[in-house]
């Protein structure tokens, strides 16, 4: 979360000050950004591959549940809570569907 939160801000601030700030070392800065993806990094982006595409397939209108649910169906192991922290963290959102004059589904 630090290194991250540097890597953020390097634009705007110097890397030394940011590691004073954060209370890290420039070498374990420097280490975490060579540190290849982690296992579930990798699995997330995968799985951010197929949200994005049933997001797409579905028009924008799959929440949380459904969207869970047909990734079951193609086969993935996932859980609701992982599904919704990979939503909210890309802004993936679902669109109520209206069907009447200002009545929601």
């Amino acid at each position: 979360m630090r290194f991250q939160f540097i890597a953020e801000y390097r634009e705007d601030l110097s890397r030394a000050y940011l590691c004073r700030l954060m209370q890290v070392s420039d070498r374990g800065l420097r280490a975490w950004r060579r540190r290849p993806p982690s296992h579930r990094q990798r699995r997330d982006m995968i799985l951010l591959a197929y949200i994005r595409e049933q997001h797409r397939l579905s028009l924008g209108s799959y929440g949380r549940p459904r969207m869970t649910q047909e990734l079951k169906e193609l086969g993935l192991q996932v859980g609701q809570r992982r599904v919704a922290r990979i939503m909210r963290d890309n802004g993936i959102l679902n669109r109520p569907e209206f069907i009447g004059d200002h009545q929601l589904k």
